[in-house]
């Protein structure tokens, strides 16, 4: 409904508009299959094919679209496809799923599309891409496994390698790559490729993971070599701890499977495959591990190893051995790479023999050492993040879990380098990674070394940024950098808790930052992959382990609903970002699988299982509350999902089960004459209004005993990761966003802005004043706060009306102590901007809706007595429609476009 009020005479605000019409008409941009840009090895039958508009005029809008796809890209430049036309198809989707026949394996197919305005007029078809088909069936694979026929407690990792003779011109080259382990690939003495601890970690004896690597340009005419050394990882972990991953039902000594396919000028292919031929032998890394760290000695090198004329006569033939498991899945989603390699800041000796190197910040990654010495020199490096008070690096933390053997003590967080003494050596780890700010050097001789000598490579899955806020205070800044640097630091494949300790994928530390990655990151496929791990864990009776994956480690301690909600709350959270529900589709059994069994669990419509507000700052709160309202959670996200998919008796059944947990909750621990819930904890008031089951009429008593309470920490936080997950929005959402952004910035303890104010670059995992009293400096465990400042202070939100941001809302907090605030999210749709500024008495804010989306701006505590644009009353603004206008509050439907907003209060 379009509402326009009588003004009133006196005004106490006046809100003026510019709406800026870029008359500006393109083809659709950012094309991607399956959620990638031009994926290679895609083994989906029916790929997603998703788009966005490039067409800025206001109000812009997608009407209709036709896509084309076929495997002549000249042809498809004329207009024509000998694959698939959609043909004209009249929706404003930009996500569809292809329809067309039955993909050909191996085969790359060119595609476009065209879209259609408002107007009816059509675009310039887009520019033409590509998607690449991988085996699409296991039946396709030629290669056998092989290994090195060696023990899992044989120390060397193992180096393989192949000669080949190229006879003709080659056009293209593939290597479809499977390995129970990590791998490096060769070609000629060259590494393939820039990807770091591939293939991704999955639960082994479940599921397989392929990589497609382009190899076009490495093979020549005449001999070739292919050479391939492999790596422990999480499949072979030699290394002990308590969670028993030396253990694991899957271990065995690594072993690959590998189909390399040429395809030749003359239209022939022919397909190099792993077998007995193949030829292989101990590599000079003796010892690694994904846990601790590697062992690698130069002087055991081969020279040439992976080169066409190197003799292997006296290596042995590699012996058959079995798949990992019976599921072969392509790998689709973003490499782990090395992002960003960081010079020391300082460099201390502390004697003779020992370095200490200090990097700006705390990172997940490895060091890089480049040095020179005698031939048999032994160099140790130990990684960590804090310093003893001499000095050294002190590692006693964050190695409290390993459970190292007298007989092999296997240093934590440590590397062991042996020079051969031929110049200038450089040695980084292949196969493991660390968490550190500080690199003690420790050589068996005295060495003369600098700054120039060592370097911190910071790694991370790949995600691109998807957004950003800055604000006029320097430390929220910080805090906000801080944050999304602990969620890079643990995101490896899938979400971790810490990247050194552990490495662990804690269920409960994931669902807990999954805004702050979407809002931030591009990071879907990640999150696609891990959920595939959640349902490969589930037990057939719904119980999920604490961490994902797990060697068996998680099923009986730490795996309650306050944790393992992250098999229903990821996917709700993706479907709310992107509006691709077909991950929601995926797990949907699984999640009911897991509310059927809370159900069973529960008593009464509560249950009372879980670790609660794990690491408070002081007050505990009711882990029964606690763990009822994330029940309540998980059946509400399976009610709107049956709802979603058009499962009507599921809709009603666990509607009405959403409802009774609701009762339960509020019968139990609602005290209806106080609004406390349980003890009335941070925590327990504000999770309550966090998920939503106050009663209407009592919501402000509830807002108040909250406020209350937090007035009396003197207006400091005391949640443990639960509260701070729920806290800041549970007061942004009911009027108190400036007490929200006060608990926020402060920069006495406890607070996010104490430890950033005293140089704190990630998140910790404690509330201790003393820094060395925490156990990691680099957990995501506490990571809400930066989705807090997207939602709280810029204002940004996807509406559950419309996933995917297709309608965005825009509710921006004008909070006390900022002079301005600009934040943007790239959508599906596009970029979406909300910045605000102060000028004196004047309120200054732009927004900017991608197109084929519009916008509900919601401005609060604002009185508007007259609302023009460009000297003209906005009801004649053809991007503007007025919604609702209280007192003081606005609504504001805004239709694709640019709007700067001037409020001036009297």
């Amino acid at each position: 409904m379009n509402i326009w009020n009588d003004r009133r005479r006196k005004a106490s605000a006046v809100l003026m508009l510019s709406c800026a019409v870029l008359f500006v008409y393109g083809s659709p941009v950012k094309l991607r299959c399956e959620q990638l840009t031009k994926p290679i090895g895609i083994d989906a039958p029916y790929p997603r094919l998703s788009w966005q508009s490039d067409d800025q005029t206001a109000g812009a809008c997608q009407t209709a679209f036709r896509i084309l796809i076929g495997t002549d890209s000249t042809l498809l430049s004329t207009g024509s496809a000998n694959v698939w036309n959609s043909g004209k198809i009249i929706s404003d989707s930009q996500l569809v799923l292809y329809k067309g026949p039955y993909l050909l394996p191996f085969t790359r197919y060119y595609w476009t599309v065209v879209q259609w305005d408002k107007n009816g007029k059509a675009s310039e078809p887009a520019g033409i891409t590509f998607f690449e088909t991988g085996m699409m069936t296991s039946a396709n694979w030629q290669g056998e496994w092989i290994f090195d026929g060696k023990s899992i407690e044989y120390k060397p990792a193992p180096y393989f390698r192949k000669t080949v003779t190229i006879a003709k011109p080659v056009k293209s080259v593939r290597a479809y790559v499977m390995v129970a382990g990590l791998y490096e690939l060769y070609i000629n003495g060259r590494k393939i490729g820039d990807r770091m601890l591939d293939p991704m970690y999955t639960r082994f004896d479940r599921r397989t993971l392929y990589a497609t690597l382009d190899l076009t340009g490495y093979l020549n005419r005449g001999k070739n070599a292919i050479g391939l050394l492999l790596g422990n990882g999480w499949y072979n972990l030699q290394s002990k701890a308590v969670w028993s991953f030396d253990k694991a039902p899957w271990r065995q000594r690594p072993r690959c499977c590998m189909d390399i396919r040429v395809d030749y000028e003359d239209g022939s292919s022919e397909v190099i495959s792993t077998d007995r031929s193949w030829k292989t032998h101990d590599s000079p890394l003796t010892f690694n591990s994904i846990y601790t760290g590697e062992r690698y000695d130069a002087c055991l090198e081969l020279s040439g190893w992976c080169e066409a004329n190197f003799n292997d006569s006296k290596w042995s033939n590699a012996e058959l051995t079995g798949a990992p498991s019976k599921q072969i899945v392509s790998q689709q989603l973003c490499p782990i790479k090395v992002v960003e390699a960081l010079h020391p800041v300082s460099v201390k000796q502390l004697d003779l023999n020992t370095y200490v190197y200090a990097f700006a910040k705390n990172i997940a990654g490895v060091s890089r050492l480049s040095i020179e010495g005698p031939a048999g020199t032994v160099i140790e490096l130990k990684h960590g993040e804090k310093l003893y008070k001499n000095g050294h690096v002190n590692t006693e933390s964050i190695s409290e879990h390993a459970r190292p053997e007298a007989s092999d003590p296997d240093p934590f967080q440590t590397d062991c380098y042996t020079l051969k003494g031929a110049g200038i050596e450089i040695f980084s780890p292949r196969f493991n990674y660390k968490g550190f700010q500080y690199v003690e050097v420790k050589t068996s001789v005295p060495l003369k070394m600098d700054t120039d000598n060592l370097q911190a490579l910071v790694m991370h899955s790949d995600v691109e940024l998807a957004g950003a806020v800055k604000t006029s205070d320097e430390l929220v800044n910080k805090i906000f950098v801080a944050t999304n640097n602990s969620y890079l630091n643990n995101l490896f494949g899938y979400p971790t808790d810490c990247p050194h300790r552990e490495k662990n994928g804690w269920t409960g530390d994931a669902q807990i930052a999954v805004e702050t990655g979407l809002y931030s990151f591009d990071g879907i496929t990640v999150y696609e992959k891990w959920l595939n791990d959640h349902l490969d864990e589930q037990l057939p009776n719904g119980v999920l382990p604490c961490i994902i994956p797990t060697a068996g480690w998680g099923y009986h301690w730490a795996n309650g609903t306050d944790w393992v909600s992250s098999v229903a709350i990821i996917p709700w959270e993706v479907y709310q970002f992107y509006g691709d529900k077909s991950l929601l589709e995926k797990t949907y059994d699984g999640i009911k699988r897991y509310v059927d069994m809370l159900e069973r669990k529960s008593k009464d419509g509560l249950i009372n299982w879980g670790l609660g507000d794990w690491v408070p700052f002081r007050e505990e709160s009711n882990v029964e509350l606690i763990s009822s309202l994330y029940f309540y959670k998980d059946v509400f996200i399976l009610s709107e999902s049956a709802k979603l998919f058009g499962l009507t008796d599921d809709q009603q059944k666990y509607s009405v089960l959403a409802n009774s947990i609701k009762e339960a909750i509020n019968r139990k621990f609602l005290d209806q004459q106080t609004g406390v819930y349980a003890k009335g904890t941070q925590t327990e008031q504000s999770a309550a209004l966090y998920f939503q089951v106050v009663p209407d009429q009592l919501k402000q008593k509830v807002v108040s005993r909250l406020v209350e309470r937090i007035h009396q920490t003197h207006d400091h936080m005391d949640v443990g990761v639960l509260g701070a997950k729920t806290l800041f929005n549970a007061l942004s959402e009911n009027g108190q966003s400036n007490l929200a952004f006060k608990l926020l910035s402060q920069k006495t303890h406890p607070s996010f802005g104490y430890y950033v104010d005293n140089g704190a670059t990630t998140l910790y995992e404690g509330w201790d004043k003393d820094k060395n009293a925490i156990s990691s400096l680099n957990h995501i465990m506490y990571g809400e706060c930066a989705a807090w400042l997207y939602k709280g202070i810029s204002g940004i939100y996807p509406d559950p009306k419309a996933p995917g941001f297709k309608q965005v809302i825009l509710r921006p907090s004008f909070v006390k102590g900022l002079d301005w605030a600009e934040g943007y999210h790239e959508s599906p749709y596009g970029k979406i901007v909300s910045n605000w500024k102060r000028s004196g008495r004047v309120l200054l804010y732009h927004a900017e809706v991608p197109s084929n989306s519009t916008a509900i701006l919601i401005l609060q505590g604002i009185r508007a007595d007259g609302i023009i644009e460009s000297g003209k009353p906005i009801e004649k603004n053809r991007c503007i429609c007025l919604k609702e206008e209280q007192r003081d509050r606005i609504v504001l439907e805004l239709q694709s476009g640019r709007y700067d907003f001037r409020i001036n209060k009297r």
